[in-house]
């Protein structure tokens, strides 16, 4: 059984026992989060649409913490422009533990 649900403007296939990386949720580490904007639910068939209006997939968030540092670097030939800047993205990991659909 899986279920693909949407979160910090991506989506996610997600099964239980998965531990998946996601936007910052704002969650502190050991509490309980609800994902409730399922896309699809796959259990015997699939479901969409009206059939998972009401389904929802409980996690656990196990830490919170930043992304490897990505270097942006901006460059104009001829005019001597360079700038360089470093960007490092907040991320919660979370563990699947109940998919409600």
């Amino acid at each position: 059984m899986y279920a693909i649900i949407a979160t910090g403007g991506k989506q996610y296939k997600v099964a239980e026992g998965d531990v998946i990386r996601v936007e910052k949720l704002g969650v502190e580490a050991g509490e309980t989060v609800t994902f409730e904007n399922v896309i699809a639910v796959s259990n015997d068939g699939m479901k969409v649409g009206a059939d998972v209006a009401g389904a929802t997939v409980t996690a656990k968030v196990l830490e919170n913490g930043k992304a490897k540092k990505v270097i942006v670097y901006k460059y104009k030939r001829k005019t001597g422009y360079h700038k360089k800047n470093g960007h490092r993205q907040q991320f919660t990991k979370v563990q699947i533990e109940k998919i409600n659909g």
